[in-house]
C-alpha cells in the first residue's frame, strides 16, 4: 500500500501510528494513515483487516477528565 521511501510501518507493526497521514478529518474525529490504519481522536484504531484496537488512555488522563 505505501509508496514512500523508506516505507511506512505496516499496519500490524508496533509503530504503525508513525505512518504518514493520507486523510485528516478532525471535525469527524478520525485520520487515515497510508498503511490503511484509521486513527480516532480517542486513541482507538481500526486496522485494515477489520480488527479494532481499544483506546489507550493513561490513568492520569482519565482521572484528569473526570475530576471537576
Amino acid at each position: 500500500m505505501c509508496q514512500h521511501q523508506p516505507p511506512c510501518p505496516a499496519a500490524d507493526s508496533a509503530d504503525r501510528e508513525s505512518a504518514r497521514l493520507v486523510a485528516h478529518h478532525p471535525e469527524q474525529g478520525w485520520s487515515l494513515l497510508c498503511n490503511g490504519v484509521v486513527l480516532f481522536e480517542d486513541t482507538g484504531e481500526l486496522l485494515p483487516d477489520g480488527r479494532c484496537i481499544a483506546p489507550q488512555r493513561t490513568r492520569g488522563a482519565t482521572r484528569a477528565m473526570t475530576t471537576p
